[in-house]
């Protein structure tokens, strides 16, 4: 059944208090001291209740390494298709590195 009164401006906001958002409760590393969610790993150094769950440099290393061979690899592609198309493609890939560091 739909309610066919109208909410008063008072109601709705009476309603609505409650909707307010709260600040999440944060945990400190027992490792690093770095703030993350309760019950979950540490995003800084991998850490959970005191052991290590995962390498994060090591993930960040293969990542890097992912993306670097990703490039050389387009970079062969574009040179096989025709040099002067090659070089376009160098030429626009060099402001990326700039902006990068």
């Amino acid at each position: 059944m739909v309610i066919r009164m109208r909410h008063t401006r008072s109601h709705t906001k009476n309603r609505r208090s409650h909707h307010a958002l709260k600040a999440p409760t944060l945990a400190t590393c027992s490792n690093c001291g770095a703030q993350h969610r309760p019950h979950h790993m540490c995003l800084e150094c991998g850490f959970y209740k005191g052991r290590q769950v995962m390498d994060l440099a090591g993930a960040k290393a293969n990542r890097e390494a992912r993306k670097q061979a990703k490039k050389d690899a387009i970079a062969a592609q574009a040179e096989s298709i025709a040099p002067t198309e090659a070089a376009a493609v160098s030429q626009a890939e060099a402001p990326e590195t700039k902006e990068e560091k």
